[in-house]
Formats: C-alpha cells, sequence, structure tokens
C-alpha cells in the first residue's frame, strides 16, 4: 500500500538527543564529525542510499525524521526519497541527501537501520499477501521480538499489506487497533472447555469485537468448533485453529508427516463440520508456522481458509541498506565500485515549515 503522503516528525517519538549525541551510533562516525569539524572540513557531499534486494520499501519517513530533527540544521539538507510502501528493484537508489557532510555524518547507523529493519518486514508480508489469493494476512509476530520494536514492527506490516495487527503499539502509527482471538491461558482458566471460554470472551468484550474461538486445545477441533458453534450461534464469527506443528489433531486421518499440525485435511475436515451443522456463515482462520511457502501451498490446494495468522516467519526476511558519498562539492567522488545512480522516483521532501 504505496503512501504518498509523509507521516509528520513527530509521530516517531524519536529520542533527538541521545541520537545527536551519537549513542545509537557506529562509533567511526561519531569520531568522523569531530574530526571534519575540529579541521573546519565542510564538505558539500550527495550521499546516496540503496539495497541490493528488491522489495517493499518502508522506514522512510521514519529517516527522514530522524534527518531533519537530529541533523544539525536539519531543515537545510536536501532530501530526495521514494515512499513507504513503494516497491524497490534491485540496486535501486531509495534516498539522497545533499548537504554538509560533518552535520549529518552521525545519522547513518540510525537511519539505515529504521530503513532495513521496516523494509525487511514490509516485504516478508508482502510476499504472503502476494500467494495468500485475497485472504487476509495478520501480523501475529511481536511475542517473537522486543516489545519496543512494536510500533515500527506492526507499521511495516501493514505497509506490506497486513489486514490486521495483533497488539495496539503496531497498529498506532496509522490508528488501527489490536485485533485477536483467545488464548490457550483462557481455556485453560475454564478446565479446557473451549465453548465456555468463547461464551465468557463474547459476553465482555464489546460488541464491535468479533468472537473468534481457539480451537485446538483439547486437539479435537471439529468437535470445539461445532462446540463453540452451537453455544454461541451467530454471535460466534470465526473459529482458529493452531495445532502445534508435532501434533496431529484427531480428526486428520492421514499419517503423512505433513498432516501434522494445521494441515490441508484438517481445515477441510472443519469447514465441512460447520457446513453439515448449517454454520456456513463461520470463518476458519488458520496459525501456528505458516509462512509463504505454506500458505500458496495451501492457497493452490483451494483449502477453504479465510485469513492466516503469520509470526516468526515475518522475521526471517532480511533487507540490508548501504549508503555512500556519491558526489563531493558537486563533483563525482566515490569509493571503487560505487557511482551516482540517479532515480526520476525520487520525490523532494520539502523542508519543515518556520
Amino acid at each position: 500500500m504505496p503512501r504518498k503522503k509523509r507521516l509528520p516528525p513527530e509521530v516517531f517519538k524519536i529520542p533527538v538527543t541521545r541520537i545527536k549525541r551519537g549513542y545509537y551510533t557506529d562509533k567511526y562516525f561519531v569520531r568522523s564529525r569531530h574530526i571534519l569539524k575540529m579541521d573546519r572540513r565542510h564538505k558539500k557531499v550527495l550521499m546516496q542510499v540503496y539495497t541490493h534486494k528488491p522489495g517493499i520499501l518502508c522506514g522512510m519517513d521514519e529517516a527522514v525524521a530522524i534527518l531533519r530533527l537530529s541533523a544539525e540544521h536539519g531543515e537545510d539538507l536536501k532530501i530526495r526519497a521514494l515512499y513507504d510502501g513503494d516497491k524497490i528493484a534491485a540496486d535501486e537508489t531509495v534516498l539522497t541527501i545533499e548537504g554538509d557532510l560533518a552535520t549529518f555524518v552521525h545519522l547513518e547507523t540510525v537511519y539505515l537501520g529504521v530503513l532495513s529493519r521496516g523494509s525487511s518486514i514490509a516485504t516478508a508480508v508482502g510476499k504472503v499477501v502476494e500467494v495468500a489469493g485475497g485472504k487476509d494476512v495478520l501480523f501475529f509476530s511481536p511475542r517473537f521480538d522486543h516489545y519496543l520494536v512494536q510500533e515500527t514492527d506492526g507499521y511495516a506490516a501493514l505497509i506490506g499489506g497486513a489486514a490486521g495487527v495483533s497488539t495496539d503499539a503496531g497498529g498506532s502509527r496509522l490508528g488501527v487497533a489490536g485485533i485477536g482471538t483467545i488464548p490457550h491461558a483462557l481455556i485453560a482458566a475454564y478446565k479446557g472447555d473451549t465453548a465456555a471460554s468463547a461464551v465468557a470472551f463474547e459476553r465482555y468484550m464489546p460488541r464491535e469485537v468479533r468472537t473468534t474461538a481457539l480451537v485446538d486445545f483439547n486437539n479435537d477441533s471439529v468437535g470445539d468448533t461445532l462446540a463453540s458453534a452451537r453455544a454461541l450461534g451467530k454471535r460466534l464469527w470465526g473459529v482458529r485453529l493452531d495445532t502445534p506443528h508435532d501434533v496431529r489433531d484427531k480428526s486428520v486421518k492421514s499419517r503423512a508427516t505433513r498432516t501434522l499440525g494445521v494441515c490441508e485435511e484438517l481445515v477441510f475436515n472443519v469447514r465441512k463440520a460447520l457446513d453439515a451443522q448449517g454454520f456456513d456463515w463461520v470463518k476458519i482462520v488458520i496459525s501456528s508456522g505458516f509462512d509463504a511457502r505454506k500458505v500458496e501451498r495451501f492457497v493452490k490446494a483451494g483449502v477453504p481458509f479465510d485469513a492466516v495468522g503469520v509470526g516468526m516467519a515475518f522475521y526471517r526476511e532480511r533487507m540490508e541498506f548501504t549508503a555512500d558519498v556519491v558526489k563531493v562539492d558537486g563533483r563525482p567522488c566515490a569509493k571503487v565500485g560505487r557511482c551516482y545512480r540517479p532515480n526520476s522516483r525520487l520525490s523532494l521532501v520539502p523542508p519543515p515549515s518556520k
């Protein structure tokens, strides 16, 4: 979902004071700033940023905010950039920065890291969305990383095409609330009674929160799906299948290794049981161990699911960005193997209004 309107700098809660003093910066950049200033070497450079892999760009709005707020006289920098959500080609220039190197050399570590993380997640989500055949892809990844990265990661997931995120922090930059089903812990509190936990959930949650029962607790997904549907009727929006990768649901007859966890046969069994009992409105959400390859397999096999939650797989994609000085005082000057690569897709980022 390319965004042609940039998020304002204040959205990102950037620790400007620490960034300015080099707290998050590779030491050689901090020392370079000191040397340039002490030697009064104020050279106007063109810095060029790119990545070797194609993907979905994300983190650009935050990178621009870092440059504007944490460079000395950040408003004087001439910045041209692509937008969050833009698809990028390998080696395509995504950002250029023109200005006095001594004023922003200390920021390279920070803005490259922001671009790398955001683009990695957006690209990973985009790959699943691409093969999901129009099914909703849900970002269920926060439990696999530090909580302080949730705002960055959730934003990147939504930019990559995710239909929802599991925490409020993840959706905060775009004003999206977190979504979720029912955890195993709640079912345990109801002594393993899946239907009872779903009834309690529906009773105490606001009407706008859709009730989705988690049905693998007893390894009887068909039985607990039907029990939940009978208990809630039309108030049940859906069920989530989350069988662990080393467990085979009791409804699955095949003994093949690939029928462990949430497999094709299990989803077909649940859909068939729901339809046979007149619960055809109930949606099916699948999760546990899904990545782009497994989602694509399910779609090609015509497996009747409505949404898929993906967790750890979204953290396996890696996009790495590089910054190079390619011009000094208007003349070509770059290390061997690098050169200025202009990109007509870049848009000038206006300086903040005074």
